[in-house]
């Protein structure tokens, strides 16, 4: 079975966004392949400065994992810095790449140019290298990315390659895969913009825990426009577009069929919030349970970090032998 590696940072609650673009996705994939999901923690350092809030955001997440469906029976959810061999492939990973080929990472150059003016972590700079660490350590042979994070795939294949180089044939090489189409969810206040926990407003943005009347409230503020007929036009009626998109991917629909069900856009809005109500609420209430049972929960983390930890120390031990570091007493 293909081992397959997709991994989230814990840097903010999960919007319906996230859930219908990708988790739903993870949760379906859990009985195709054998699947690693890591909440990385170490890497989301690079914008935490706060003591106390990544320990409680990291617990969160995990909870919202197992709300959502990921089996901890079948999908292996662990946490980064509970591994500890994250963190030491990562400096054998930053001895195998150059600095040239970090400072052309765009995402860096990107991330720094917009924190020009504050404090610009060097930890943004090494990244790949981490991240390279937490791909190879799983022997992951497929990736699922965006177009944004193909870069990283590519400099993760280089270190690999070089190391197998230097040292013989010890890390599987990874290849990025396009994971299969979610749903295209956008902000309900801004419909020219994906929903993202980063917007200036909460507004647009619909939480896994937001309670049913905010749900309700924030759909019947969305923005549509002034011509008052509903049909299905990314281009010329983007708010209205969303809003039939969500409703098609939580009721198995198709958007433009949904379109010819409505005459008037409070309606839609309305049966709009209703679906997504329906597809939130169990996954709130699973997700409150789990977080006012801390015992259960930490049962289920170490269940994927035991599993996650038997293949993590095995592929270090694999790359000490392979450069021949003097092995412990």
């Amino acid at each position: 079975m293909t081992r397959v590696l997709s991994c989230i940072q814990p840097t903010g609650v999960v919007h319906l966004g996230n859930h219908l673009g990708a988790l739903r996705n993870w949760v379906s994939g859990q009985h195709e392949a054998d699947v690693f999901h890591g909440i990385v923690d170490l890497h989301a350092l690079t914008v935490t400065d706060t003591p106390g809030v990544l320990g409680r955001q990291t617990l969160e997440l995990a909870a919202m994992l197992f709300a959502v469906g990921l089996d901890p029976d079948v999908a292996t959810v662990f946490v980064q810095s509970h591994i500890h061999e994250h963190s030491e492939l990562a400096w054998i990973m930053e001895c195998t790449v150059s600095f040239g080929e970090l400072s052309r990472m765009t995402q860096f150059k990107d991330k720094s140019a917009k924190r020009e003016a504050d404090f610009v972590s060097a930890g943004l700079f090494t990244y790949p290298a981490l991240q390279a660490a937490d791909i190879v350590l799983y022997d992951a042979e497929e990736v699922p990315v965006g177009d944004d994070q193909r870069q990283h795939i590519e400099i993760t294949r280089d270190i690999a390659i070089r190391f197998n180089h230097r040292f013989g044939d010890t890390l599987v090489i990874p290849k990025a895969v396009h994971p299969a189409a979610g749903a295209r969810v956008m902000d309900l206040q801004d419909p020219a913009a994906k929903m993202s926990k980063s917007a200036s407003s909460d507004l647009g943005i619909v939480y896994l825990t937001d309670d049913n009347s905010a749900i309700e409230r924030k759909f019947k503020r969305a923005v549509t426009d002034s011509e008052g007929v509903v049909r299905f036009d990314r281009d010329s009626k983007p708010g209205v577009s969303n809003l039939l998109e969500i409703l098609a991917a939580c009721t198995g629909g198709n958007p433009s069929d949904l379109a010819g069900h409505y005459q008037q856009y409070g309606p839609l809005k309305a049966d709009t919030g209703a679906a997504v109500i329906a597809l939130i609420e169990p996954i709130r209430t699973r997700y409150n349970e789990l977080l006012q049972d801390p015992a259960e929960l930490a049962r289920l983390l170490a269940k994927g970090n035991d599993r996650a930890r038997a293949v993590a120390s095995q592929t270090l031990a694999r790359v000490h032998s392979a450069i021949g570091l003097l092995p412990r007493a």
